[in-house]
């Protein structure tokens, strides 16, 4: 049976909130904005090409491959990234990110055309009214110094990204400034930024109207319209798809949430997101490999409860899911056992259910726990495990399992899961 006639969607009950047809991009900050989180260590620059080639494995549209006005390592690793990107004949399309100022700017002038391809700069600068205060900075001032920068960056051969950090704390009549003249000194995107993590699901949809309707409609150019957002109120994904809502081209994030404070949007949930919503339609069967492999360059964990890609994502030990899931199983239905007890389809993303046993478990997990392993479910070792099971503090391990089992495995190896 159709999963549509067994699930019925509120979600579309009055119509999509995003049509579907709708084009959205991403832009991949794990390795620039997201190694600017506290906690992580920089990857070698073996670790972040493997990154890179995992992002290019996901389909994400674009990838900030460092800030290389920042120092030495900085620009050779943003030289290397680009390289890799030629070398191998990459879709995805590389951006750098650059204060307004031609110290910034110049060392990507000179990495694009050491490797022969376009890299887009990505030059920022504070906006709002309070950053404004504190560094005793003018709108006036603001917009001489987006003019020379843009300008600058044009003239060295650059697509410009431009971008106004705190964009959604900054008023009405400095936002239509500052990326008016960026669009008129040739800047071809514009990012709109949530950078300390302020606005709420609808001021971000009020700002990307706002900056379409009295910004980029009136320039008459074409310009790409981006949301970059954090997450310090835990609404980065509302927030993003409340962008897309609104007409956002694309949307900025880092793998799991990495960057300032507590990060960024999350990528993998928003690939998660577009996906389950229609808006994409791709193989994200890496998901989880790119996850483990920022968590690993960046000696950063995971949480275990994280969703899709941390380790309890797909993991039940309750008697009443696993019950459930299991008869799904029985009938030979994949996707109706990812589906009754889970609003993410395990496999789409390369995943799958995992029965557990412990204290809150019924007789069928142990039945299929043993089942899965090869090991025939005599009801007095099924007694025998969820007997110890309930007694146990938390869920059992395999080789907890397997040693209640005894002789009645005997030198049968236990099968993969």
């Amino acid at each position: 049976m159709d999963l549509n006639e067994l699930i019925y969607d509120w979600n579309t009950v009055k119509g999509r909130e995003i049509p579907l047809g709708r084009k959205v991009m991403l832009n991949d900050e794990t390795l620039r904005d997201g190694l600017q989180n506290p906690s992580v260590h920089d990857p070698s620059i073996e670790e972040k090409i493997h990154i890179l080639h995992l992002v290019e494995d996901l389909g994400i549209d674009t990838v900030n491959i460092g800030l290389p006005g920042a120092g030495p390592r900085a620009y050779a690793d943003t030289e290397a990234l680009a390289q890799e990107i030629v070398r191998c004949r990459m879709k995805i399309r590389p951006n750098c990110a650059a204060r307004t100022h031609v110290n910034d700017i110049r060392p990507i002038a000179e990495i694009s055309q050491k490797v022969g391809m376009a890299i887009e700069a990505a030059t920022f600068l504070g906006s709002s009214p309070i950053r404004r205060l504190v560094e005793d900075w003018t709108v006036e001032h603001l917009q001489r110094t987006t003019e020379d920068a843009v300008k600058f960056a044009i003239a060295q051969g650059l697509p410009v990204m431009y971008v106004t950090e705190d964009t959604t704390r900054a008023d009405a009549a400095t936002v239509k400034t500052l990326y008016t003249t960026a669009i008129r000194c040739g800047a071809r995107a514009i990012v709109l930024c949530d950078t300390v993590g302020h606005a709420e699901p609808r001021g971000a949809y009020n700002l990307i109207q706002f900056a379409i309707e009295e910004v980029v409609k009136p320039s008459g150019e074409k310009i790409r319209v981006d949301w970059h957002g954090h997450n310090d109120r835990g609404l980065s994904i509302a927030n993003s798809l409340a962008a897309i809502a609104a007409g956002a081209d694309q949307v900025h994030a880092a793998a799991n949430s990495l960057g300032e404070r507590v990060g960024n949007t999350p990528m993998e949930l928003m690939l998660v997101n577009l996906r389950l919503m229609g808006l994409i339609d791709r193989d994200l069967s890496k998901l989880k490999e790119y996850s483990d492999a920022v968590s690993l360059a960046t000696h950063t964990t995971v949480p275990p409860n994280y969703p899709v890609v941390g380790r309890d994502a797909f993991r039940t030990a309750t008697g009443v899911h696993a019950a459930a899931i299991i008869k799904a199983y029985r009938k030979n239905d994949v996707m109706l056992a990812d589906s009754v007890y889970s609003g993410v389809p395990s496999h789409l993303f390369g995943l799958q259910q995992i029965i557990e046993i412990g204290p809150m478990s019924g007789r069928s997990n142990v039945t299929y726990w043993l089942e899965k392993h090869g090991i025939p479910a005599a009801d007095e070792l099924v007694d025998r495990i969820f007997q110890a099971a309930k007694k146990a503090e938390r869920v059992m391990t395999d080789e907890e399992i397997l040693a209640l089992c005894g002789t009645d495995v005997h030198s049968k190896p236990a099968a993969k899961r």
